[in-house]
Order: structure tokens, then sequence, then C-alpha cells
């Protein structure tokens, strides 16, 4: 979680300090006096061991671990590297500490000439095997879970992996073509194929999307991406949210952050063909230039008049980073226009405003009563800019517009909301308490404060529930934690959230290169300094929040939670904060009674359970590569997920409209392209199940406060 900014200016002259020129190749260091990349490499681990939360000893135990992980982070799949690699490496196994603290870097170079190797051979191995048919009559399984297989003895055993793989791969893309073959039978100028020609059709698919997919670790997993990301390996073993962020990957966290950044205002997609333009935004650079146009492939992106990348083989998101930047900087695209004609585009980066990315409303209308329900992705806070969006105000203004179509209940969305600014989640919940604590925070010397919400008054003090599910972490967690604790509202959702209860903090590297954002040349380490715990005492550490009322989802047997990623700090508590409970009575428990009985005893649901155990089982089984072995799963698959997604889906659409104040936005929007986003947003959640549940919920809710008042009177 980002802390509210303000990073010391010390920090970044003590840091920027350790950093001088330096003369690297794909060897080895040469002819250095200090390694810019040594530095770093001590910089982040003395900043480590001196300021993280739970440091651990870099020592040679850490050195052990630390060569898995980098192992692992490099080939997790475990498709390139032999176990003789694995074995010609093993003298670094205990010296990695070492060259944390100065000695020379020699690992990461050496695995990463053998990973280069490696892959090129594999790049001849796998068009290799797709030049010849596969035989899926035969009986033979090919294990997809890495975590369930060592590293290939020798080559022989490699390739056999390989051929299984992308023989699934080819039996996948077989199924369907002869699928489309059944669908088409007799339409008119349709090509029926033979078994024999769609098993070649299917082969040349499977080698396109490899090709690509090779095309892409070449081009942009080089050396330096290594690098990078073995100290990722070394910050993600003290906790998983501890990175190390280079400085394109620092930009884009602030872009995330602060739902704004600086491009051309164009959507970018994805074909065939390489990354072309998918629509322009209206006002933006590529608007105003008119030179850009829907469809136009680009070819390369340069920063200024530097040296283009060719950008063949590249992923949308790959060139995205090249094409942003910082502010009133120049960006200038080679395309192909759809004509064929080449042409270099130049353009200046303008502020673009990712406003689909902040909270946003609509009012449910269910009988005689009216909920408002609004939808925050994330904890936002923007505080390069003095009118940059918080989430705290986005919500506040969208509560006023609720309010004003008196609604009688109100949904906070939170689902898949991974957290963000720790000072604006507080703000949040004041919104909906009269002042008090909200979280409380504690240091790496047991020294713990108590935050909470200064003002009197509460923005709304209807019925209220929370809905959300096993990927709503942090700051979602604080939100959730505290108004169950106040017994503000009802939490609905999976039956526990993410489980991320640390704190983080950006340190940076280098000498500052963007004065507006405080950018540096050599990038940041998010570091986890502090842990939070809900003002009942409790960590949110691990355990996440526990809903009131669990309803069942599509992720909740996946192993996706803090609990099941390694080197994940450990759960704990501290002593109570002083706080008084919510003073009106919804009826919060009785209704609360009511719908978990309701809910245990819906068979539908119960179903839907059993589905997501059975489904989540398969990924731990072997794939079966037999053509009628496959078939029967992938049927029965296919059965179980339709009844699963007819269950997720209320059988008659709710009655849900935007605010008065919202319809221009939804309806009349001058970005047609956004508007018909807008209104797509509206219709999926007409149907959404859990939005129907939490409906009834508070309707519930709102007619026991209804009989309480009336009783008082």
């Amino acid at each position: 979680m980002k802390s509210r900014k303000g990073l010391v200016l010390l920090t970044v002259v003590l840091f920027g300090a350790l950093f001088f020129a330096f003369r690297y190749t794909s060897s080895g260091y040469t002819d250095v006096v200090v390694s810019q990349r040594q530095r770093l490499l001590s910089a982040v681990g003395s900043l480590l061991e001196s300021q993280h939360y739970s440091p651990k000893n870099i020592n040679n135990d850490f050195s052990k671990k630390l060569f898995q992980k980098y192992l692992d982070d490099l080939d997790g799949d475990k498709s390139f590297f032999l176990q003789s690699d694995i074995n010609a490496l093993k003298k670094h196994e205990l010296t990695l500490d070492d060259e944390i603290k100065g000695a020379e870097i020699k690992f990461a170079p050496e695995a990463g000439l053998i990973y280069e190797k490696r892959l090129n051979a594999v790049g001849v191995l796998y068009k290799e095997i797709l030049s010849k048919p596969f035989d899926f009559s035969v009986d033979e399984t090919a294990m997809l879970d890495s975590d369930k297989l060592g590293y290939a003895a020798n080559e022989a055993e490699q390739k056999d992996r390989w051929r299984k793989l992308l023989k699934y791969y080819t039996l996948e893309r077989f199924v369907e073509l002869q699928e489309q073959r059944e669908q088409n039978k007799g339409k008119k100028d349709f090509e029926v194929k033979t078994d024999e020609e769609l098993e070649k059709e299917a082969r040349e698919k499977v080698l396109k999307a490899m090709t690509k997919r090779f095309d892409r670790i070449k081009n942009t997993i080089k050396e330096e991406q290594r690098f990078n990301t073995y100290i990722n390996s070394v910050t993600s073993l003290m906790d998983p949210h501890t990175d190390y962020f280079a400085p394109v990957e620092k930009r884009s966290f602030d872009e995330q952050m602060s739902g704004r950044f600086y491009g051309i205002g164009a959507q970018l997609t994805e074909d065939d063909y390489g990354v072309k333009i998918a629509s322009i935004q209206p006002g933006g650079a590529a608007f105003k230039s008119g030179e850009l146009s829907v469809n136009d492939v680009i070819l390369k992106v340069a920063q200024g008049a530097a040296e283009p990348v060719d950008v063949a083989g590249y992923a949308t998101e790959d060139v995205v980073k090249l094409i942003r930047g910082n502010k009133g900087t120049e960006v200038r695209l080679t395309v192909k226009k759809s004509d064929g004609l080449i042409k270099t585009i130049i353009l200046q980066r303008d502020e673009i405003v990712l406003d689909e990315t902040f909270a946003r409303s609509a009012v449910v209308n269910e009988g005689k009563e009216k909920i408002g329900y609004i939808w925050l992705p994330e904890f936002y806070a923007d505080y390069e800019r003095e009118n940059g969006n918080r989430c705290s105000e986005d919500v506040a203004k969208e509560i006023i517009k609720l309010k004003k179509e008196n609604i009688n209940g109100l949904v906070i969305d939170l689902r898949n909301n991974g957290g963000g600014s720790l000072y604006e989640v507080i703000q949040m919940v004041g919104l909906f308490i009269n002042q008090g604590p909200v979280v409380q925070v504690r240091d790496r010397d047991g020294k713990a404060n108590v935050y909470g919400d200064q003002r009197p008054g509460t923005l709304y003090d209807g019925p209220l529930a929370v809905l959300v599910n096993e990927l709503s972490a942090s700051a979602s967690e604080i939100f959730a934690g505290a108004i169950q604790d106040y017994r503000r509202g009802v939490v609905i959702g999976s039956t526990s959230t993410y489980g991320k209860g640390t704190v983080q903090k950006t340190v940076p590297f280098g000498k500052v290169v963007d004065f507006n954002s405080g950018r540096t040349d050599m990038g940041a380490v998010k570091l986890t300094f502090q842990m939070f715990y809900r003002i009942n005492g409790g960590s949110t550490q691990l355990k996440g929040i526990e809903p009131d009322i669990v309803l069942p989802d599509s992720y909740e047997y996946l192993k996706i939670r803090e609990k099941d990623v390694p080197h994940a700090l450990p759960w704990d508590q501290i002593e109570k904060a002083t706080y008084l409970t919510w003073h009106k009575d919804y009826g919060h428990d009785q209704v609360i009674q009511a719908e978990n009985e309701r809910v245990k005893e819906n068979s539908s649901l119960n179903l839907l359970k059993d589905n997501l155990i059975w489904l989540s089982k398969l990924n731990e089984e072997p794939a079966s590569l037999n053509l009628d072995k496959y078939k029967s799963l992938q049927k029965r698959i296919r059965s179980t997920v339709s009844q699963n997604n007819t269950l997720l889906r209320l059988k008659e659409e709710m009655n849900i409209v935007p605010a008065v104040s919202d319809q221009d936005k939804f309806f009349n929007n001058p970005d047609k392209n956004k508007g018909e986003r807008y209104q797509a947003w509206l219709r999926a959640l007409k149907t959404d199940m859990h939005i129907g549940e939490t409906v009834k919920v508070l309707t519930g809710l709102s007619s026991e406060f209804t009989k309480a008042t009336a009783a008082v009177k």
C-alpha cells in the first residue's frame, strides 16, 4: 500500500550519490571502478536490512533462497533450463549474499547467458516439433503444473516435454476447428476440411502463437530486464509486496495510482499484423495532430530524436510503455497506414485522465426501494497535482448524486480492488462514521499509532453494504474491516478477502529526471515498512476480512490469496483501539442471520460451490492428450462453466439506471467509444448475482430500520 506522498529528499540524495558511469557486457562487468548495477544491488540490500518492517538476514541461507527464486522468476515453467545448467550454476548458490554486499556480480550474468543459449535452442526445437503431425489417438498426458516438475534431466527429456506441451496446444485448437466445422456444415462458402487438414491448420496456429511469444521474449526480456528481475528476486524474498521498479515501471505505478498519465490519447490493440491504433480520444495529442488514424500499424517508437525502437513482436503493453512518458516530452511513431504508406509522426505527450478507472455510480430500483451502487476499482490518489483526483472526494461526489435520487441504501463494491492510498481509505471511512479510529499502524520497532477520522458528522448515515471478494486487498480490507468493526454496515462476499496487511512506501534511487513527479533515473523500491491492524486489534495479514454473509464466486477456490504466496509475513494482533460502535440499529444481526440461513439452504448456490471445488482441482491433474478423453473432459468442463455462469447471473435483469446528472456521460458522451463502454458496464450490473443478493440485504436493512423508527415514534 502506498502512503501519502512526501518522500524524504535526503533519501534521494544519499542513494543518488551511489551511482557512477560504467561499461557492461553480456559476459560480465569489465573496466569499471564501481559498477552502477553493483551499487544499485548493494544499495537495495542495505535498504532492505535497515528499513524493511521484518528484514531477513542477508546470509548464506538467504543466498540459497535467492538462487532458486531468480531461476524460478527467469524460467518459472522449467521450460528452458536443464538440470545440468542448474548444477553448473550451483557454485554461486552460497555467494549471492556476498554479491549483494559488494562482491563482483557473477551469477546473474552467467545465468543470463545460459538462458539465452537455451532460449535459442528451444526456438529451433518448437519449430521442428510443429513441423510433423500429432497422433491424438495415443493415450498419454502432459503435466502443465510446473510446481510438480523438476528441471529436465537432459535435452531428450526437454524435447519430450515440449512435444507434449505443443501437442496439448494443438489439440485445443484442433478440437475448436472440428467444432467450427460441425457448426458450419452446409453453409454457403464454408470449406469443409478433413481432420488431417484441420490438424495441420491447428499446428500452424500454434506455430504462429509460439513465434510471437518467442519474439516478444527476445525483443523485450533482454539483459537489462533480466537484471531488474534479479533485483526483484532479492526484494521479494523479504515479502511479496517489496518490489523494485525500474524507471519505466515506476512511471506505470504512479500512473495507476493517480489515474493520469502523459501520452498521445489513443487506445491500442493487437492482431496478426502487430500493434495498431484501435481508437483515438477526442482532444488528445493524436486527435489534434490529425495524422494518426484507426488501424494504423505501429512499426517503431522513438523518444524524441533518439534511435527508434522496432516494436515487431512486442505486445500491446510493451508498446504502451514506450509511448507514454514525462510531461511535455516528444514521442515519434513510425506507422504503416492502411494504404501501405509508411510515415513518421511527431507528437508531444499531453495529460490523459483515466476517468474510467475512477469511482462511478448507478441507482438500483427494487420495488419501492432505491438502492445506490458505487463501484470503486482502487483507492487512487493523485498527490502530484493540487486538483488531482482522490477516491474519497470522488466517492463523496457520487454519494451526493445518489442522495438526490432519494436512495434507501448504499452498496460500495470493492470486488477486485487491490488497494491503494492509506490516507484515502481513512478519509473514505470518515464519510460513514462520526469521528473515530479507522486503522492502527505499527512500525518495525513495535510502535503502534492509531489513525482515524477527525471530522464531525457523516455524509451518509443510511443502510450500508460493502461487497468484496478474494481479490479485495489492502486498503479495501481496511475499509471493510472498519465498517464491520463499527457495525456500520454489512460486509458481503467470498469466505475471506485477499489478506494483505502490510504498508509500503517508495524509496527512489539515482538522479531526479522529472521534477513534476520526482521520478529518478534508477527507479525506486516499494518497501514494506509498516503493518496495519483493524481497530479491533487483529491484523488482516493472511486472514483477510471474513464477510458477515458469504456468497461463492468464480475465484473462491483458486490459490490466489496472500496465504498462498511464498515469503508472506505472518499474522499477529495488537491491542484493541478505543471506539464506539454505530449508534443506529438497522436490524443488523437479524438481517445477517436471515440471509445466511437463506444462502445455506439455497440449492443453486450450493451447486455453484460444488462446481467451483471440482474445477479448481482440475488444475492439479495431468492433461490428457488423447482426443476422446480430452473431448469428454472438455464437454463436462464446458457444461459446468456454463452452469456456473447461469448461476452467477440473475434470471431477471434488475432495473439499474445512472443518476440523472450522469445521463449525458452514459448516453451522450462526446467520446462515443467511452460512452459505449459505460453502457456496457451498466448492462453487466443488471444480471450480477452478487449485486442482486446485496440489494436484497439492503432492502431488508431498510425495512427493519423503518420498523424500528416507527416503533420509537
